[in-house]
């Protein structure tokens, strides 16, 4: 809609239209012309404002980025005024006085305070406002020189007319630029946002210039930056409630190593689809941990018991429980997985926040289901061989325990 729209728009002569798509729930409380945001701040507003031109420039070079806009409106025109110091040396006057008459004239200044009965007025101090239009003000100005000569203020400075900010942002307490872009189709913002760091290290920015990401990009960035500690955190969960249930330090091992299966799945099949790795993307994998770690679940917890009930060798024990488990573990993969593909192939409204979601879930569960059925009895062999070189007599003790109880 926003390509056709753009496409049509492109055609009026006279102005300059920037669409986004209208969102619920925003993120971020900068309010820009396109959907994400990219700011720089500076204590110097003369520096700040001649790199943000340049990276506005960059910017708009970078291939998948489109609709360039800022918020630096440079349509103000602005009087530059310097002091010629040796001339006004010469008369006597100081650049104070040279200054305090630009404020007296042009900064509104309060010189005096009239009080009655029950209100106060302020004395404000300046020209004649029809003389404050143009630098021919300042030729109707004088200065009173050490030998009371009035020189007329157009003498004693060099002006000149410069374009200037038409507003000044802030952020932090300091001035601030703020570039904000759209990504053509098919241009993940993960590409966009490492294409502008790298347009960072090439122009060799001053210390003194900070650069960040703002809304949308800035979740992005956020996001990536917490998906490792979040996943980390859920597997060192499941890691102690599956140690505390099975009594081993091992064989949580065998469960949480169904998940890298189901992990790849995912990936797999969002590149197959070209789709890119989205916040909701990321959302389905995480939702795989606890989906797919049943399997492993199935088959240890039944392997554990024929081998503690029964006296199996840890082969014969998993071995029993791939052939019994195998028609739960089908059943109950598929039924997530046939749950996941309306998500996956409908469409409409809100369909593209749906979709990644919905190809997570399916791969993952898909590939996991063939894979797990393999892998998982054979990591199970080798840790619980692992687990009796490490702790045979432990092992070996609890073993005779269990024989003795019968025999009483």
């Amino acid at each position: 809609m926003l390509a056709r729209l753009r496409t049509n728009l492109a055609k009026i002569q006279g102005i300059t239209l920037y669409m986004q798509a209208a969102q619920d729930i925003t993120i971020g409380g900068r309010v820009s012309k396109t959907m994400y945001q990219y700011t720089l701040n500076d204590a110097d507003p003369g520096e700040l404002n001649h790199w943000a031109a340049l990276f506005l420039d960059k910017i708009k070079a970078v291939p998948g980025i489109t609709d360039v806009a800022t918020d630096q409106l440079n349509a103000g025109p602005m009087l530059d005024i310097t002091i010629k110091r040796e001339v006004a040396s010469s008369y006597g006057i100081l650049p104070y006085t040279i200054d305090n008459t630009l404020d007296d004239a042009f900064g509104q200044r309060i010189v005096s305070t009239m009080y009655t009965t029950l209100n106060q007025y302020h004395v404000v101090l300046e020209v004649d406002p029809k003389f404050q239009y143009g630098p021919d003000a300042l030729n109707g100005i004088y200065v009173k020189s050490s030998s009371g000569q009035q020189v007329p203020l157009s003498t004693l400075v060099d002006s000149v007319v410069k374009v200037a900010p038409l507003v000044i942002n802030h952020q932090g307490q300091f001035p601030s630029v703020t570039i904000s872009f759209n990504l053509l189709p098919g241009t993940a913002i993960g590409q966009a946002v490492g294409s502008i760091q790298r347009i960072e290290k090439d122009l060799g920015k001053p210390l003194s210039l900070q650069t960040s990401f703002q809304g949308n990009a800035q979740a992005f960035g956020d996001s990536l930056s917490s998906t490792p500690i979040l996943i980390a955190a859920a597997l060192f969960v499941i890691y102690l409630i599956l140690g505390v249930l099975y009594e081993s330090l091992i064989h949580p091992i065998t469960i949480i190593s169904t998940l890298p299966s189901a992990g790849l799945g995912a990936l797999l099949l969002l590149m197959a689809v070209h789709y890119d790795l989205s916040v909701i993307a990321i959302v389905g994998i995480i939702l795989l941990i606890g989906i797919v770690k049943k399997n492993g679940i199935m088959l240890v917890d039944f392997a554990q018991h024929v081998e503690h009930e029964q006296g199996l060798t840890a082969e014969e024990s998993i071995y029993q429980a791939c052939i019994l488990r195998f028609r739960p573990i089908l059943m109950t993969t598929m039924a997530a997985l046939l749950g996941g593909v309306p998500m996956m192939l409908g469409s409409g409204v809100g369909s593209e926040l749906r979709q990644p979601l919905g190809y997570a879930i399916v791969g993952g569960l898909a590939l996991s289901q063939i894979l797990t059925l393999y892998t998982t009895p054979v990591v199970y062999i080798y840790l619980d061989q692992l687990q009796t070189w490490l702790f045979g007599e432990r092992k070996q003790a609890a073993s005779d325990h269990a024989e003795r109880v019968p025999a009483e």
